[in-house]
């Protein structure tokens, strides 16, 4: 849910049926931790709004952004019930090309994980080219990616409710 401007206004949360029983887990990276920290809250607070009780919110820390697929692997095996899960991270472009294997890394990563798995992950992973871009996207004059990605994991979670029940 890529955006250009600035446009978190103009989003809609979904309508879901039982929103109070709707499970989001979170996969957060501690590194550049002021930035996370801001794409998570901006998430929950808008699951929070949507009506989606605390005690349903689940999060995770992991020390950085590549360790976001391992550590969504194991929360989707640990918790089979979560309607989603949510990775928030950010790389920020630095003078070496470590910014494209660890970009590269957790966006094949969460690929597969989603191709294989039977809970949608959603990708809250700022790729920016530098720490103001990042501010800008995680609460300042760009929005909060955060909040694209709570709105992103309950659309998933009811598309994976719906197609569970047409299946049965």
């Amino acid at each position: 849910m890529a955006t250009s401007n600035y446009n978190d206004a103009g989003l809609e949360l979904p309508e879901l049926d039982e929103p109070r029983s709707y499970r989001i887990g979170f996969v957060v990276s501690e590194w550049n931790d002021g930035i996370t920290q801001n794409l998570f809250q901006g998430a929950f607070d808008t699951l929070i709004d949507a009506g989606i009780i605390k005690e349903n919110i689940v999060r995770w820390n992991v020390p950085g952004s590549f360790e976001l697929v391992y550590g969504a692997k194991k929360m989707a095996e640990s918790f089979d019930m979560l309607d989603a899960i949510v990775v928030i991270g950010v790389v920020i472009q630095g003078e070496t090309r470590h910014f494209d294997f660890v970009c590269q890394g957790v966006t094949y990563g969460i690929q597969e994980l989603n191709i294989k798995g039977d809970i949608p992950i959603v990708f809250c992973v700022l790729t920016d080219d530098n720490i103001d871009q990042s501010r800008a996207r995680s609460g300042g004059e760009k929005g909060n990616k955060g909040i694209e990605a709570a709105m992103a994991a309950l659309k998933m979670g009811k598309l994976k409710r719906d197609a569970l029940f047409y299946k049965d």
